[in-house]
Order: structure tokens, then sequence, then C-alpha cells
């Protein structure tokens, strides 16, 4: 689902682990997580905290256990999920999610939050509006340029710039100054700075 898909905030999860930096959301449909690189939030009083989608998992909710093929008779991959009803309530999907600011009052801060969110909170998928009004600013970029991610921070950073780049009617006017921002913040990283502006036209 991409920005332009979405008109209003959709509920895609809730809140099962957290930390004053990230937070894990387990899905309420499996294999249906945000994008990767999509702004998402959780409600946290007295405002909002808003993260980036930066991995996602399928797996068994029994820790340890893994599923088994069970596919070699059926014609389509569908069929293997009609015939076994039990499989939706053995796996789940969770995705992972780095804070990048928060909002209170109708304005946003660009730094953490003062308090992680709670646990069982609902996740956002940010509606096409917040999208673009959270990137209005591009102070959340050194959050994401420092973040000790245990995915390629590069492709994260890369990915936002292109999901948050749909929500702006002028989308090379915006890519342009993130990258501007970018190269102020990998000013000694040449190499780096170039790979992701090539993941970004």
């Amino acid at each position: 689902m991409g920005p332009k898909e979405v008109k209003d905030a959709v509920r895609v999860g809730e809140v099962i682990e957290a930390s004053s930096s990230e937070f894990v959301a387990q899905c309420y449909q499996l294999h249906e997580p945000p994008p990767l690189g999509s702004l998402v939030k959780t409600k946290n009083k007295p405002g909002e905290i808003y993260a980036i989608v930066y991995s996602a998992a399928t797996h068994s909710l029994e820790p340890g256990r893994r599923p088994i093929a069970r596919g070699e008779g059926e014609k389509e991959e569908a069929e293997i999920f009609q015939n076994n009803p039990q499989l939706t309530k053995l796996l789940c999907t969770d995705f992972k999610a780095l804070v990048v600011g928060y909002g209170e009052e109708n304005k946003f801060y660009h730094y953490l939050p003062p308090k992680p969110a709670y646990i069982h909170s609902f996740v956002y998928l940010c509606s096409l509006d917040e999208v673009k009004n959270f990137s209005q600013s591009l102070d959340f970029l050194s959050l994401l340029v420092e973040a000790n991610l245990t995915v390629p921070v590069d492709e994260i950073i890369a990915a936002s710039l292109r999901y948050f780049g749909k929500a702006h009617s002028d989308r090379q006017k915006f890519l342009v100054k993130a990258g501007k921002e970018l190269a102020t913040l990998l000013s000694g990283e040449l190499n780096r700075l170039n790979s992701i502006l090539r993941r970004i036209r």
C-alpha cells in the first residue's frame, strides 16, 4: 500500500515491544506489513509517536518451531492456507519501526519523544497528508543516518525518501532538498552519500 493510496490513517497492528528509539508491532493481517520506509504512528499521551518501518518478518507464534512445507500436492499457494486454515493462528507478521519524532498539539518534533510507545498501542499507517506534513522538515534524517539497525541503514534512508517523495506534489524538489540535507550529514562519507542518492532517483 503506497502513500497515494492512503487517504486516512489505516490501523495495521499494535505494539508488542517498545523502547525509546524503536518499537515492534504485530500486524493484524498475515503477510501484510506496512511498506519498508513508510511512516507509521502510535498514540502516546499526550501526543503521537512517529516511526519509519525498517524491517518485517513472518514467523511461527511458537518459539523454536519452524513452519513446514505443506504445498506438495497443491496447485496454487493460496490452496495451502485454504486447506490448512489453522496456519493463520500459528503464524504472525511483525514489523520494526525506528522512532523519528513525535507530535503534540498539531506540531511535529523531529527527535525522540520523552517516553516510549505503550505496549498494545494501536499502530497506524500514516495518511498522505501526515507523510507530507511530517517531512516538511528533514531533521529526522539525522536519526536515520546515525541509527544502528539490524538491516542496512542506507537502504532504509533511501526507501523512506522514495516513499515520502510520493506524498509531495513536486517529488523532484523534495528529493533535491533531501539530497542536500544528506550531503551535510554525510560530508565526510562521499561514497555512502552517492550510494544513497543513486537509490532515490
